[in-house]
């Protein structure tokens, strides 16, 4: 399928994947790069990552446009993008040494003790919702602990992988140290297999994470999976509304509506369901929709038209089993990927809105008849990647967000990722932790070392 621009509908430049033959030549290459780049002390490591960072940067304007140009991000939130990727190489290089110096425990021994030691090379499937964030998420801690890592980047983000790797070049790091290579879905299955690769890391939708599983259950190789999310964000009957429409409004849309973490279904206390449809309405119809290359814009279109027309089909299909439509749920007739800010009320169980996970500007409000009824609701999915409570009471809140079934549940504010903090699901939300301390440890191994 030939990449568009999804703001014009123009055709950009068609990459061909490469062969699996060529691909496992570069696995080779970042493996063989993996001896050395092990062995380098942890602050040449540092250095280079803040080299890195500072690259990213300088690069700012054009890795923004890049994005906006192949996946539709808005330019504004595409510098933001790249900001918080210098940020979690910076927040590695401070604090990687750290994370992996030797724990020493107290046994019979004469010195016993817990060693962090990399992989080798780590195979990163990535996708095209955030193109440099999603990539240096998982780099940054996999580069800091001594590994090296081969990028298979989404078929529609090429461009952004490229610009990745040659940060990563530019920044006078080791060659090989991460390689960006095109291949079909199913060569990078086969790659999973190849001895040049130690583990395996996805972020991507439900149906790809069993696929990757499996092959590197086969394998018996380590993945971390981050996977899709239909994140609730429960509004309790003492909620500040003017607070919780806002930060439900704004994780809806970012990145017009296509993020894992977004707000996806508004579950609020009965009392107050007409109030928060009013705002929510009122809210997401003032952002400003337009060119993503303009810095005023507010809201782009998605990444593709197939995205588009299952997102429009799932809205449709909630319609026809009875939800009401609020807002939006037309498609433009213009080129490109357009869908309009949407609203869906008196959303139920069995509904696409309830069910699904919907990856776009589309809102589901859900009503509770109380606050366990809330929780129930909340809970009612099968995913559980992130979560947020709203309420004056914060111990009330946090007891809710206590029994929440996510990785991630905040308290009058909206989800984000932050590199001090774990990030990753349960359920069909996927497993292993990105960030943190944690982050960095998914891919070493932990290896006792015991002197009698």
């Amino acid at each position: 399928m030939t990449p568009i621009n999804p703001a014009t509908g123009a055709a950009l430049e068609d990459r061909s994947p490469v062969s699996l033959l060529k691909a496992e030549d570069a696995a080779s290459r970042v493996r063989r790069a993996a001896d050395d780049w092990g062995r380098e002390p942890l602050s040449t490591r540092a250095n280079l990552l803040k080299s890195v960072a500072r690259l990213l940067e300088e690069r700012a304007d054009s890795c923004a446009r890049l994005m906006a140009e192949e996946m539709g991000k808005p330019v504004g939130d595409g510098r933001s993008e790249i900001e918080k990727c210098a940020r979690v190489c910076d927040y590695y290089a401070e604090h990687g040494a750290r994370f992996l110096s030797p724990e020493p425990i107290h046994t019979e021994a004469k010195k016993s003790y817990v060693a962090f030691e990399p992989l080798g090379t780590v195979l990163a499937i990535m996708p095209w919702n955030f193109p440099f964030w999603q990539v240096f998420r998982f780099a940054a801690p996999a580069l800091m602990a001594g590994n090296t890592a081969l990028l298979k980047h989404a078929s529609n983000v090429q461009g952004c992988g490229e610009a990745i790797e040659t940060v990563l070049r530019d920044a006078d790091g080791p060659a090989d140290l991460l390689l960006n290579v095109f291949i079909s879905n199913d060569d990078t299955e086969s790659l999973i297999e190849n001895e040049a690769i130690a583990a395996v890391t996805l972020t991507g939708s439900t149906r790809a994470g069993r696929a990757v599983a499996a092959r590197a259950g086969r394998a018996l190789k380590k993945a971390v999976l981050e996977l899709g999310g239909s994140d609730a964000y429960v509004i309790l009957s003492d909620a500040d509304l003017d607070v919780a429409v806002t930060a439900c409004v704004s994780s809806r849309l970012v990145n017009n509506g296509q993020s894992c973490i977004a707000a996806k279904r508004f579950v609020v206390a009965k009392a107050h369901r007409e109030e928060v449809e009013k705002l929510v309405v009122e809210q997401m119809k003032q952002k400003r929709v337009g060119d993503p290359c303009d810095p005023e814009t507010e809201l782009g279109p998605m990444a593709r038209i197939d995205l588009r027309d299952e997102l429009h089909q799932q809205v449709q299909k909630s319609i026809e089993h009875g939800a009401t439509l609020l807002l939006g749920g037309a498609v433009p007739e213009k080129p490109g990927a357009w869908y309009p800010p949407t609203v869906l009320t008196g959303v139920k169980s069995g509904m696409a809105a309830y069910e699904e996970e919907l990856f776009g500007p589309v809102a589901s409000i859900i009503e509770a008849e109380n606050d366990e009824d809330a929780l129930r609701i909340a809970n009612d999915s099968d995913f559980g990647l992130g979560a947020a409570v709203f309420s004056k009471d914060d111990e009330r809140a946090e007891r809710m967000a206590r029994r929440i079934e996510a990785g991630a549940v905040y308290v009058n504010d909206f989800v984000r990722s932050d590199p001090r903090l774990p990030f990753g699901g349960v359920k069909r939300s996927g497993y292993g932790r990105e960030l943190s301390s944690f982050g960095i440890r998914e891919f070493v191994n932990i290896k006792t070392v015991y002197v009698a």
